[in-house]
C-alpha cells in the first residue's frame, strides 16, 4: 500500500461494510441471467443435469451473500472458491457445460472473482481469483471450444477490481487520517480553551478576594488594624484553596448569595426565596458576578447599603443588585476589569447576560439574567 499507515477509522469501517454488502448484492443480482443463460442454451437431453448444477450454484451463492451481509461473519472466500471449482468439475462431468453452453459458468465465476476483491486481503483475493478463474478456463477448454481472449478477461477484470478497491481504500484511510488530525486539533483547542478559562477564573478569584482586600487596605479605604480584616483574609484564602476541590453537581444560589452578602461589610437586603438549586457552575457564576457587583458598591458607590433581589426558578431567573449610591456615567465610566471579566465574563460563560444601568447621582442596577437551555 505504498508505505501508508493503516488507520481503522470510521470511513474505513464504513467502506468495509459497504464492500461486503455490495458484493452480496452483485452476486445475487447476477443469478437470474446465470440461470437463464444456462437453461436456455442447454440441449434438451441435458436440461435436467444443467438445471441441477445451476440451482446448486445459485443456492450456494445465496448462502455466501447472506453470510457476507452479516456484520461479524467471516467472509467464506476459501469455501466459496472450492465450491465453485467443484461446480466447474460437476458441470463438465454432467454435460451442463459443453461447446455451446459456457456462458453461465463464465458469468458465475467472473462476478465471484470480481467481488472477492471488495472484502478480502489482496493475497487471498488474488489466489482465489487465479485458482477459480483458472479452473473455469480449464473446464471450458476441456468442454470443447478453445479458450480465447474474451474468456481470459476474467482474470484481468479481477485485477482491475482489486486496483479500484485499493484506490478507494486509500481514499478512505486518508479521510480517516484527516478526521483524526481534525479531532486532535479540536481536542487541543478544547484543552487550551479549558486552560484559558481556568486561568481566567483564577484571575477573577484573585481579583474578587485577596486583590480586592489588599487594594482597599493599600488605598486607605480600610484601616490595616480593622477588626474584621483578619477574618476576611482567612475567607479569601479559604476560597482560593477550595478551587482545586471537586465541584458538586448543584448548589443553592440563595445560600451562596447570603454567604457573600455577610462578608461584604455592607448592609444587604436580600429579597429571595429560601432556596434555589441550580447547576453548580451556573450558581457559582451568578453568585460570583453578584459578589463583584457588591464589591463595586463598597468601593465606588459611596454607600454602605445595597439590595439583592432574586426572581424566577431553576429554568429562568433574574438577579438584581441595586444601590442608591453616586452612580456613574456609562459613556465616561472606565471599562473596569471587574465588570468586564468578573461580571459580564462569568455570565457569558454560563449562557447568561449582565446588564448594568447607571447614571451620575442616581445609583446603579446590575441585572443578571440566565435561562436554561431548552432540551
Amino acid at each position: 500500500m505504498g508505505g501508508e499507515v493503516a488507520v481503522a477509522g470510521e470511513a474505513t469501517r464504513l467502506l468495509e461494510r459497504f464492500g461486503r454488502r455490495c458484493a452480496a448484492v452483485v452476486r445475487v443480482a447476477t443469478l437470474p441471467p446465470v440461470i437463464a443463460v444456462g437453461l436456455l442454451r442447454a440441449y434438451p437431453e441435458r436440461l435436467w443435469p444443467t438445471l441441477l448444477v445451476v440451482v446448486v450454484a445459485a443456492a450456494w451463492t445465496c448462502g455466501c451473500a447472506w453470510r457476507l451481509s452479516r456484520e461479524r461473519a467471516r467472509p467464506p472466500v476459501t469455501a466459496d472458491a472450492a465450491v465453485l471449482l467443484a461446480v466447474c468439475l460437476i458441470a463438465l462431468w454432467s454435460g451442463a457445460v459443453d461447446g455451446t453452453n459456457t456462458g453461465w459458468l463464465r458469468l458465475l465465476v467472473t462476478f465471484a472473482c470480481v467481488t472477492w476483491q471488495w472484502h478480502t486481503p489482496p493475497l487471498a483475493g488474488a489466489v482465489a481469483a487465479l485458482v477459480t478463474g483458472g479452473g473455469m478456463l480449464v473446464t471450458i477448454d476441456v468442454a470443447g471450444p478453445d479458450v480465447h481472449a474474451g474468456q481470459i478477461w476474467v482474470l484481468a477484470m479481477a485485477a482491475l477490481s482489486r486496483a479500484v478497491w485499493v484506490l478507494v481504500t486509500r481514499a478512505a484511510r486518508r479521510a480517516d487520517r484527516m478526521a483524526a488530525v481534525a479531532e486532535e486539533v479540536r481536542r487541543a483547542s478544547a484543552v487550551a480553551a479549558a486552560v484559558r478559562d481556568e486561568e481566567r477564573e483564577l484571575a477573577n478569584a484573585l481579583h474578587d478576594t485577596a486583590a480586592t482586600t489588599l487594594l482597599m487596605v493599600g488605598t486607605g479605604q480600610v484601616r490595616a488594624d480593622a477588626t474584621w480584616l483578619a477574618a476576611q483574609a482567612g475567607r479569601d484564602l479559604a476560597r482560593l484553596r477550595s478551587r482545586g476541590d471537586a465541584s458538586p453537581a448543584a448548589a443553592d444560589l440563595v445560600g451562596l448569595l447570603r454567604d457573600d452578602a455577610d462578608s461584604t461589610h455592607l448592609t444587604v437586603d436580600l429579597d429571595a426565596p429560601d432556596h434555589l438549586v441550580l447547576p453548580f457552575d451556573v450558581a457559582s457564576a451568578i453568585a460570583g458576578a453578584a459578589r463583584e457587583a457588591l464589591n463595586n458598591v463598597r468601593r465606588h458607590a459611596g454607600t454602605d447599603r445595597a439590595t439583592v433581589r432574586v426572581r424566577g426558578d431553576a429554568r429562568e431567573l433574574c438577579v438584581e443588585i441595586v444601590d442608591a449610591g453616586r452612580g456613574f456615567s456609562a459613556e465616561a465610566g472606565p471599562a473596569r476589569r471587574g465588570l468586564r471579566e468578573s461580571v459580564h465574563g462569568r455570565m457569558n460563560r454560563v449562557g447568561g447576560t449582565a446588564t448594568i444601568t447607571s447614571s451620575a447621582g442616581t445609583g446603579t442596577t446590575v441585572r443578571l439574567e440566565w435561562r436554561a437551555e431548552r432540551g
